[in-house]
């Protein structure tokens, strides 16, 4: 058993938003579905130049269609490949269909976080034990940092790797003037809490 509780888009801290665009989806409000800068870059990136640390191409709104509609874990990089043309329709039409607000809060509301923290109201909770419109900025950077992985950045199991996924997070926040270079610099040498 989870313990799933659904956030509307109004209950979500303003950390928890500017922590998700900074690190995941940057240009989230300027697409429709389908970054296609960001898909280049992770093209070239990762396809001809072969690198691994090259970052992803796909969306918040690909992340939900990937949650949403994609019932088998891809278990080679061909099936992954063939599974992403499917993300990217679904994409577009959860943009047409929903406000991006409503992707968002889909996003995290969906999100499994682990130790029964399934969405991001439940996480604020297990993980600090505070309302979801109350997290710091430091609790939402470990709770976004969580979502690239939460079996690899479990704060439980991994505790050094999730405050170094952490504080990638504030500095992709920092990059992106969510924060200050000062916060920045202050909240990386907190605890993970």
């Amino acid at each position: 058993q989870n313990n799933r509780v659904y956030s509307s888009y109004a209950d979500l801290s303003p950390n928890i938003i500017n922590a998700l665009i900074a690190t995941e989806d940057v240009r989230f409000a300027q697409h429709s579905g389908i970054d296609v800068k960001a898909l280049s870059r992770a093209i070239v990136k990762r396809g001809i130049l072969m690198q691994k640390s090259a970052g992803g191409g796909s969306t918040l709104s690909q992340q939900l269609a990937k949650q949403l509609f994609t019932e088998n874990v891809a278990s080679n990089t061909l099936q992954r490949l063939l599974q992403k043309p499917i993300e990217w329709v679904i994409a577009v039409k959860l943009e047409r269909y929903y406000t991006k607000e409503e992707i968002l809060t889909m996003y995290l509301n969906k999100y499994d976080f682990l130790n029964l923290a399934v969405g991001i109201s439940s996480a604020a909770d297990i993980y600090f034990q505070v309302p979801l419109d109350s997290l710091k900025v430091e609790q939402a950077a470990m709770l976004i940092g969580m979502a690239k992985n939460s079996s690899y950045y479990n704060p439980v199991r991994r505790p050094e790797l999730t405050l170094n996924r952490r504080n990638v997070v504030l500095s992709q926040m920092y990059k992106y003037d969510k924060i200050t270079r000062e916060e920045c610099d202050s909240l990386k040498k907190l605890p993970l809490g």
